[in-house]
């Protein structure tokens, strides 16, 4: 009796050994379907109760062999439980710091004076094979033909052959030629240097030059000042002492150095209590000039004298004794008093009707501006580059340096300005303007021209806040 009880005892162990042994296999089915978590859901250690159950009781045999069947089927998934294979990792790089670092070797040449191409690759260990070869496969290679003294070629060079040519035009621009096969390609590099706004003012006590240079201002600065001014101002006539002026123009600097001037955005002169004001426009193709805060031109037809700061030496005066034939004969022009070599001007743009020697007026130059007038220039040393009859020429293009070629008692400038067929005085004569900004264009003039008058205010008042009374203000 106690025989049976046992073994109906052992049946309820059996079928619930069987049930968790389907169920372990059926989680093992899904594992290898889906996802390998699953498997971690049945542990060995959830089978445990049951065994330690099934140990409990006495056992049968039946139920003996079902305990057996039990604990293989629950012991099998442990056996075949998949293990994730390590994947193979590639072998790590090198750090590119581990590396050679790959240096070139560059040769640094100055061009000296008297220096062409092939002397500064003879010099750098090439030949004039090198330079054909070089010029010939870069049209840009051929801006190497016109160095200057003080500018540098950096050769990168192997075994005898040219790679690289670094051609250091300006502190600001470069050219970089590298070889490519048997040709060389072409890099332009340009740095921008940083501009600062920079606010000059004086006043003149004995000259313009000398009240320049005490504001801080360069010659060429002067200059271009004299030339924004010279259709309003003569500055060999007009000038008085108490005059003064307001100049507003970019520095350039680079690298923390000051390597040169931008040219004038804004200025003031006043001549004998009359103030003009100019202000620099740059149109829409390019182009800039100067006009009045009004939009109205500061460029005349005409300049008012062709040579810049020389002394008349002789007015206009049609009923003047010639100095060399010793009679009355008109003066037609004024004489300008400057050491010899000078530049002379156009006084406008025109077409050049002579050039060559003309009677007692020496070596001279004659323009036609237009229909109605005519510029002469006489006495003069040499003719400008390209000056022929015939060609034309622009405002303020070199068309002759001072002389005293005819008839001359010494190196000076005869100047004559004829309107309609006569002769007027050069000085006294009414200049024509040039055109003004048009109606179409002054929103656009007034935008661009409006900031930089209030900036030169702004430094002028934070100059005279500041108290300053040295010559140069540089905000």
């Amino acid at each position: 009796m106690k025989k049976v009880q046992s073994t109906l005892r052992g049946f309820p162990v059996l079928n619930l050994a069987i049930a968790a042994g389907l169920g372990f296999a059926l989680g093992a089915v899904t594992f290898n379907s889906t996802d390998s978590n699953a498997i971690a859901s049945v542990k060995p250690s959830e089978t445990e109760p049951v065994v330690a159950a099934a140990k409990a009781e006495p056992k049968a045999p039946k139920a003996e062999a079902a305990i057996s069947i039990a604990k293989a089927v629950a012991a099998k998934p442990a056996q075949v439980e998949p293990q994730p294979k390590p994947v193979p990792q590639p072998e790590s790089e090198p750090a590119l710091a581990s590396l050679p670092e790959l240096r070139v070797e560059w040769h640094a040449e100055t061009v000296k004076r008297g220096d062409n191409l092939s002397s500064i690759f003879q010099r750098a260990g090439l030949d004039a094979a090198d330079v054909y070869e070089l010029t010939s496969n870069s049209k840009q290679a051929k801006a190497l033909r016109k160095i200057h003294p003080g500018q540098t070629l950096d050769f990168h060079i192997v075994d005898g052959q040219l790679q690289e040519l670094r051609y250091n035009s300006s502190r600001l621009t470069s050219q970089h030629f590298v070889r490519k096969g048997d040709k060389f390609t072409t890099m332009e590099s340009v740095r921008e240097p940083e501009l600062r706004p920079s606010y000059h003012e004086g006043t003149i006590k004995s000259s313009l030059f000398l009240a320049g240079q005490n504001a801080g201002l360069s010659d060429s600065l002067i200059m271009e000042m004299a030339n924004i001014f010279g259709w309003d101002v003569d500055f060999v006539l007009d000038i008085r002492q108490g005059d003064s002026f307001k100049v507003m123009f970019n520095e350039k600097h680079l690298d923390g150095e000051h390597i040169g001037n931008g040219p004038i955005l804004a200025a003031e002169f006043t001549n004998q209590d009359k103030t003009f004001k100019a202000v620099r426009y740059t149109h829409k193709d390019g182009r800039s000039h100067y006009y009045t805060p009004e939009g109205y031109s500061m460029r005349k037809e005409f300049l008012r004298t062709p040579v810049d700061f020389a002394r008349i030496s002789s007015h206009f005066n049609l009923r003047r004794k010639h100095p060399v034939l010793n009679r009355i004969r008109a003066h037609k022009g004024t004489d300008y008093a400057a050491p010899r070599g000078t530049p002379i001007r156009a006084a406008g743009d025109g077409k050049i009707i002579h050039a060559g020697r003309k009677g007692g007026y020496g070596k001279a130059v004659i323009l036609k501006h237009g229909g109605a007038y005519k510029t002469l220039y006489a006495h003069m040393s040499k003719y400008g580059k390209g000056i022929r009859t015939g060609k034309r020429v622009k405002q303020g293009q070199i068309i002759g340096y001072v002389g005293s070629t005819g008839l001359a008692t010494g190196p000076h400038l005869h100047y004559e300005f004829h309107v309609n067929g006569r002769v007027r005085n050069p000085v006294t004569v009414k200049l024509p303007k040039a055109k003004s900004i048009p109606k179409k264009e002054r929103a656009r003039f007034n935008k661009e021209t409006q900031p930089m008058l209030a900036q030169m205010g702004d430094l002028q008042a934070a100059r005279v806040l500041a108290g300053l009374e040295k010559p140069r203000n540089t905000l």
